[in-house]
Parts: structure tokens; C-alpha cells; sequence
């Protein structure tokens, strides 16, 4: 594993919309497997493209994996204005990401042959945004597209949970102080180990000047995301709606059966519209799974791989 293109640690930047640099952490194809299929992991809200370590490592076996840190986290640029974090920004990125990506890949005698998409929560609607305008995607739009416990219509009530944390506490005295927080405010994710907490909660913290460890994401991404209501939203998911109806590559939906982001009522809306995707629940995980369990990784190996 690699971070390419990364900016000095964080806080970073600042960039403006048109002038950033994002982070990615690349996970090479081992010997045996296909270096011309790119899979593209993103992640959630607040978090980085360092979820999905233990999902790379596996599928790595089989194809390369990038994971990028989104803007205004991990080893990215913050953005000077804070009302630019917003998802076609994040499309915009993506593209430029695998555009990149495939002009290097093609110097180096391994074009991409084949593009999959994991994306969770937040990274599942921004590959709803990407994969709903496949004539801009060079070289060639998602073979195969995951979404991790999110769809076109997103529970309020969700909303308003991830809202009342968001921002809120950052800093803290040091990383066991931190990785408890986020425990507790990420119950959702469902049981986990001490050792596998820990791995999903160090990446998400840098250093604090002075002592202690601060959240690796710009505070002030929040501002956008306080400022949603009802209708905006009910707009948003006419929109997002219009996308996924449009959708025709195979499609698999993760969702926590105790989700309070995507509804069953949704979940189950998704296997009749647009790909009619294949639904799997996860008993006893809520928003999201953090796809490092056996079982999870075996579901999405399964769909991106099918014997």
C-alpha cells in the first residue's frame, strides 16, 4: 500500500474548488491477479480511504484497489471555502482521479481494463453521481457497482443522528481517548474487537500541536451538511432516483439490518427499480458495515468476482 498524491500532513491545503489535491492510498494488483481491472473504494462522511485496509488486502488478490482520501480528509487538501464540499465537487474529483489513474496505468503497459465501485454511505452517492454520467468516465464507466448502506432516498432521521455528532468533539487527549468516542458515537457499525476498533479508528486521527490527537477531517465540512432540510433533501432524492433508474450495470446493496440511513422500504424499492439490485442485510449492524468481517468481505468478493 501507497499514498499517492498526498498533500503535507493535515491540517492541509487550504484549495479552492478548482485547485486541490487529493490523497489516495493504492493498493497494487499481487502477482497472479489482474492488474488491468481497478477497483475504487470510497468511503463515508468523516471518514478515509484507511476503512478499507482489511477489504483492500483481500481483493488485492485479485485486482488493484485505490481508496482515496475525499476532500477535506485524511491526507487531502481542506478547501478554503467550506461550502464547496459538496458531492459534484466529489464527482468532479473522482473523475479526475481515474482519468489520471488510467493515463498512468496505460504508460506503464496495464490499462485499465475494467473499473468496480465500492462506495459507503457518502462514497456510495458519490458513485451514484459518477456512474450515472458514464460518457464522462475515461476510460470506461463501473463494471459493477456496490453501495454500502445508502441509496437514492436517505432516512432523516439518520441525518439527524450523524448531525448531532458531527464536528462536535475533535480533539482529544490521546488515541485511546478518541477511539472510544468514536466507538460510542458509532455504535452502528456494529461489534467489533478491541484490535479491529483500533485499526478502524487510528487513521482517523493526526497529531494535536502540542500533545493529544485531533480528527483527520476539516471541521468545517459540517456547515455544508447543516444546512440540509426536508426539502432539499426531497430534492436531492428525486435526483438521485433519476440516476439509479438509469443505471444498467449489476448492483449490490449492503445494508445493516438496524440501518437508520436506508430504509428497508428503500432497500427493497432498489431490487425493483433501475439494475434491480441484489439486496444483502447484515443482522445486528446499523449505518454502516465496515466491511471487515469475514462475511461482509465474502458477499462483496463474491459479487465482484462471480464464479
Amino acid at each position: 500500500m501507497q499514498c499517492a498524491g498526498a498533500s503535507k500532513p493535515g491540517p492541509n491545503g487550504p484549495g479552492d474548488a478548482h485547485s486541490h489535491r487529493m490523497a489516495y492510498w493504492d493498493w497494487p494488483a499481487l502477482p497472479g491477479a489482474d492488474a488491468t481491472h481497478v477497483i475504487l473504494a470510497v468511503h463515508g462522511l468523516t471518514r478515509n480511504g484507511r476503512d478499507f485496509d482489511v477489504l483492500a488486502r483481500r481483493l488485492q488478490r485479485r485486482a488493484r484497489v485505490i481508496c482515496p482520501d475525499v476532500a477535506g480528509r485524511g491526507r487531502s487538501d481542506w478547501l478554503a471555502d467550506p461550502m464547496a464540499y459538496q458531492v459534484p465537487l466529489y464527482v468532479a474529483d473522482m473523475l479526475t482521479l481515474v482519468a489520471q489513474v488510467s493515463a498512468e496505468a496505460a504508460l506503464s503497459g496495464t490499462p485499465v481494463r475494467r473499473l468496480d465501485w465500492i462506495g459507503t454511505s457518502m462514497g456510495g452517492l458519490i458513485g451514484l453521481g459518477v456512474a450515472g454520467m458514464p460518457q464522462a468516465m475515461p476510460p470506461l464507466p463501473p463494471a459493477r457497482l456496490v453501495l454500502n448502506d445508502v441509496g437514492p432516498e436517505i432516512a432523516w432521521e439518520g441525518l439527524e443522528r450523524i448531525g448531532s455528532y458531527i464536528g462536535q468533539q475533535t480533539e482529544f487527549d490521546n488515541l485511546a481517548q478518541g477511539a472510544l468516542y468514536l466507538r460510542e458515537i458509532a455504535a452502528g457499525f456494529g461489534p467489533h474487537n478491541d484490535a479491529q476498533w483500533l485499526a478502524l479508528s487510528a487513521p482517523m486521527f493526526r497529531p494535536r500541536t502540542g500533545a493529544g490527537v485531533v480528527l483527520h477531517y476539516d471541521p468545517a465540512l459540517t456547515q455544508g451538511f447543516q444546512l440540509m432540510n426536508r426539502e432539499s433533501m426531497a430534492q436531492a432524492q428525486a435526483l438521485l432516483w433519476a440516476l439509479y433508474d438509469g443505471l444498467t450495470m449489476p448492483t449490490l446493496v449492503l445494508r445493516g439490518a438496524q440501518s437508520d440511513l436506508l430504509s428497508a422500504a428503500t432497500a427493497q424499492a432498489m431490487r425493483q427499480r433501475g439494475p434491480r439490485a441484489q439486496l444483502v442485510e447484515f443482522e445486528g449492524v446499523g449505518h454502516a458495515p465496515t466491511l471487515v468481517h469475514a462475511d461482509q468481505i465474502a458477499v462483496v468478493e463474491a459479487f465482484l468476482f462471480p464464479s
